[in-house]
């Protein structure tokens, strides 16, 4: 720390000869004409010097700005990499060309601190080391950075301080960054496709008086000016849905959400969801969809449906639907659950409970072992066992559509015609995480307030991630909401998948922390 403070003291100290030289450290205005890219793609095309590269003015001079990211000095000439938003361009500063004030001015600058530089394009050249550059002949100091940066050769290493100083992170560790540009060509294209399929984007209340649209602990807050206890937005799907009954047949939200749940890996408290809903359409529409979507997706983010994520090879191309029960026995095969569970058993609630009482399972001292006491009804067991059991089951290597959900797992989501038991849902998993979740809506209001109503009852039992009873949305309903299919997509998650990143937290700039 002591070595760190010197070399503050030793840059702010040259901050003050900058000004004694007649110069702001921080100075304002330089406008540079040029990119790195640019001039990489002019020497990539030939270095034709009667088309110079773009941004060269009538008399044939240009200019670049960035941060130094690297610098050697060698006497009387120095050269410096400068980072913009496009790349990395070398500058090359030479004594007998910028002059002794200038080159004495060049002294005080350091790796770290932001340059703008004025050339003539006809000076550009290739170095014997074959680095394309700038041969500069003014030069103007832009920020001076009183910080050093880390130590280049091993860049910021410490995941603590990444999260925390993601600004310095994006500085020394350019991977980091076109992790985030991938994440905004992610988002793009998202937009681009439900654009082209007719859908309008809108944004909803992410302040809410009712707690719905998804199953989790809420956020609270308080509107002082109205006297309101508040929550924020665990989902958008009400407020959506309202907007299909009034007539937007196809609509979608790029929004956070915000769930007062623990942190892992793949959860954050605050992350990005696409919602949409298209009317006229069903569960089996959208996985049709979904997976046109990804796979265009693929393709244009990774160069293909052939990918891989942390060491495991995935085929976008290849898509699979499993029933949630099929994936609880195979969650027996794999050793996931104990023995003796068998499919006839998942269909009869006294039939299950005996495997339960005479497992073991309840004696594991696991998450399912936690849960199944807390389950009322046949069909939260049978959700149970396959959150904490049968998604570790699912194949790794191929998207899979789980479907078959029972009811009671299901507020929203419409009865299935033929099994009423059953709802028309699905989640899409890859690499047993999921990715989305879907169903065809419920649109009976009778059927919904009597959901809403059992969602109150577990509530008043203790059940903290119930939802409210939404009054307003049950009088919508009654207004008619078209036969509908509607769908969540974790936008974070995607990113990793596609980016490669193991966990939330590289996908997100600023994750939440604990105070240092």
């Amino acid at each position: 720390m002591s070595d760190e403070r010197e070399l503050i003291a030793d840059r702010e100290r040259k901050v003050s000869e900058i000004r004694a030289a007649g110069h702001n450290p921080y100075a304002n205005g330089f406008r540079p004409t040029s990119t790195a890219r640019s001039i990489h793609d002019w020497f990539a095309s030939g270095a034709d010097r009667e088309h110079p590269p773009q941004g060269t003015d009538k008399e044939g001079r240009l200019s670049v700005a960035g941060r130094i990211v690297a610098i050697r000095s060698f006497g009387k000439a120095a050269f410096a990499k400068l980072r913009d938003r496009t790349g990395e361009i070398q500058v090359w500063v030479k004594l007998d060309v910028v002059g002794e004030q200038v080159f004495g001015l060049w002294k005080l600058v350091e790796r770290g601190d932001f340059v703008g530089v004025e050339g003539l394009s006809s000076l550009l050249t290739k170095t014997k080391a074959g680095e394309d550059s700038v041969v500069a002949d003014r030069v103007h100091i832009l920020t001076k950075a009183t910080r050093p940066l880390p130590e280049k050769w091993h860049g910021l290493q410490d995941m603590e301080i990444r999260y925390r100083q993601r600004y310095l992170d994006l500085v020394t560790n350019p991977e980091v960054l076109e992790v985030f540009r991938k994440r905004t060509q992610i988002v793009r294209h998202l937009r681009r496709f439900l654009d082209e399929r007719d859908f309008v984007e809108v944004e909803t209340p992410m302040m809410h008086t009712l707690l719905g649209g998804a199953a989790a602990r809420p956020f609270r807050t308080h509107h002082n000016a109205l006297a309101l206890d508040l929550c924020l937005r665990i989902a958008p799907e009400l407020h959506l849905k309202r907007l299909v009954v009034g007539g937007f047949d196809r609509v979608y939200e790029i929004g956070r959400n915000f769930r007062n749940e623990g942190l892992s890996r793949q959860h954050n408290p605050e992350f990005t969801m696409l919602e949409f809903y298209q009317a006229y359409a069903t569960y089996e529409d959208l996985m049709v969809l979904t997976q046109q979507l990804l796979t265009e997706l693929a393709r244009e983010i990774c160069g293909g449906t052939q990918i891989t994520y942390q060491g495991q090879a995935i085929d976008l191309g290849r898509w699979e639907r499993i029933p949630l029960k099929d994936a609880i026995i195979a969650a027996v095969a794999a050793g996931k659950l104990p023995k003796g569970l068998e499919r006839p058993m998942l269909d009869d609630e006294a039939a299950l409970l005996g495997w339960v009482a005479g497992s073991g399972v309840l004696d594991r001292k696991d998450e399912l072992s936690a849960e199944l006491p807390k389950c009322e009804t046949h069909g939260h067991r049978v959700g149970a066992l396959f959150d904490y059991a049968g998604e570790q089951a699912l194949p790794q290597d191929r998207p899979v559509f789980v479907v078959d959900y029972p009811a009671e797992t299901s507020p929203l989501s419409r009865r299935n015609d033929a099994e009423p038991g059953k709802v028309d849902r699905f989640e899409l998993f890859i690499v047993g995480r999921e990715h989305a979740n879907a169903f065809s809506e419920l649109n009976d209001p009778v059927d919904q307030r009597a959901r809403f109503q059992r969602q109150v009852e577990a509530k008043a039992r203790g059940a903290e991630e119930a939802m409210d009873y939404d009054e307003d949305y049950c009088r919508a309903l009654e207004y008619g909401l078209p036969p509908t299919a509607g769908e969540g997509i974790g936008v974070d998650r995607l990113v990793m998948l596609l980016a490669d990143q193991p966990s939330i937290r590289d996908v997100i700039l600023f994750p939440l922390m604990r105070p240092e």
